[in-house]
């Protein structure tokens, strides 16, 4: 608890930590004598939830509701305490994270659907709500050895299946994979122990041969004149285990356990190593991509290349600008990090879009778990990307159709629509599009 208190010394001026401080005596009075599961005091969840949220930067009223976002519904504080203390901005934060225990459902399944309907209406209101559940998750996670197996099972598979997914589609990849692999030792404990016992003992193999390809790629950076820095890190777990699982390899055919990243200062820079790389080494056919030029949905940016060194290792290269890796590190929780640099508020805006189109057609659907279904198919990252004949480019989900492409350019031209052409030639309007499409 001492640390959360250092955090935000450090991070924050004098008069929001006055604010912060009565947020922290306020829920450690409520807290008083209860116990997690753990046995430890029950005031050292809110305070690691705050922890995480000062570590992703996020604003004061964020980090005051993670002080208070289990003080309604564990404690005898009520809304109108926390509007009359706090201020009605921070009561929207915690009651929009605050479950809905007041009511009974039939089972589980219900119930769990139910909060994350109510969730992600107060996310489409005000998405600091995800965020701070995110680091609530995470926290629960990083403790689930406490709990019964059932319940470490129940919980880690409804982490995987939805909150994993959200941390990506909001492109905060920090807590993403760490969710991933929490939920793989619960999920998979034997497949999560082999892969810890093995991978350590790669990499310790790989050690010296990172190092080489990251003094070559200081090098090349140094004779071009290029300001920047390189460094190798270990893929997580989980995206290990998906690629063995999904391609069916074997550990020792998968050579990208390690990816080496460069960060320059412009995108030119990044297409200029690029260059320089290949030249230096052969890319692997099939294996460069340019998410630069094209974004991933969670408008992810990079230049990913494997290439093959002149004794026949494998190995990735990821090369992106320092904003861009600020991006794929924080996601959305850098509009308010790096708010003195201004995060283009269309870039915010664009992020947060599929979270409008969510709630437009959630009205449609007749109870929680058909919603929480539809949510599912719409956060996995399947989608592909196509052009407009102007070279403009639209993320659709997997198996889209030219109807689909009409209604993402706007609603009347989908309204209106009675015929396509894809790639020059007329097409059904049931017919499916291909990443890499013009339509």
């Amino acid at each position: 608890m001492k640390t959360v208190l250092d955090k935000i010394y450090a991070n924050y001026p004098e008069n929001d930590r006055e604010l912060l401080l009565s947020a922290y005596r306020y829920a450690e009075t409520m807290h008083e004598g209860q116990k997690r599961a753990s046995g430890e005091p029950y005031f050292t969840h809110p305070c690691a939830v705050a922890e995480i949220l000062i570590d992703l930067g996020m604003d004061v009223p964020s980090v005051a509701a993670a002080f208070l976002h289990d003080v309604i519904e564990d404690t005898p504080a009520t809304a109108e305490d926390i509007r009359g203390l706090f201020g009605t901005e921070i009561l929207t934060l915690v009651d929009g994270v605050t479950k809905l225990d007041k009511i009974h459902y039939q089972t589980h399944e219900e119930e769990d659907a139910e909060n994350f309907r109510k969730i992600f209406v107060a996310m489409a209101n005000d998405v600091r709500v995800i965020i701070i559940k995110l680091a609530d998750r995470l926290h629960n996670m990083r403790s689930l050895n406490f709990l019964s197996n059932e319940r470490q099972q129940r919980i880690s598979k409804e982490t995987l299946e939805i909150f994993t997914p959200l941390a990506g589609r909001l492109g905060i990849s920090q807590i993403k994979c760490e969710l991933e692999d929490l939920c793989l030792k619960y999920l998979d404990p034997e497949g999560y122990e082999y892969l810890v016992t093995n991978i350590h003992q790669k990499l310790a193999e790989r050690h010296d041969f990172v190092d080489f390809v990251v003094k070559e790629l200081k090098k090349l950076l140094e004779e071009s004149g290029i300001g920047g820095e390189v460094f190798g890190r270990p893929k997580h777990f989980y995206s290990i285990y998906k690629k063995m699982k999904n391609q069916g390899k074997s550990l020792d055919q998968i050579y990208d356990l390690s990816a080496v990243r460069v960060i320059v200062e412009t995108t030119e820079e990044c297409y200029e190593v690029l260059g320089k790389i290949h030249k230096q080494w052969k890319p692997v056919p099939g294996r460069i991509k340019d998410y630069i030029a094209t974004p991933k949905r969670n408008l992810y940016q990079s230049l990913h290349t494997t290439v093959v060194t002149n004794f026949g290792q494998f190995f990735e290269i990821q090369i992106r600008t320092r904003e861009m890796h600020e991006m794929a590190e924080y996601g959305i929780a850098a509009h308010w990090k790096y708010k003195e640099q201004k995060i283009s508020e269309t870039g915010f805006d664009q992020r947060l879009s599929w979270i409008r189109d969510v709630m437009d057609w959630q009205g449609s659907l007749n109870d929680s778990k058909e919603f929480v279904d539809s949510l599912k198919n719409d956060l996995y990252d399947n989608e592909l990307l196509v052009f407009t004949p102007h070279g403009k480019v639209i993320s659709l989900p997997l198996e889209a159709t030219p109807v689909d492409f009409a209604y993402a350019i706007h609603s009347e031209v989908g309204n209106k629509c009675v015929g396509a052409k894809v790639n020059g030639k007329i097409v059904a309007l049931n017919s499916t599009l291909n990443t890499g499409d013009v339509v």
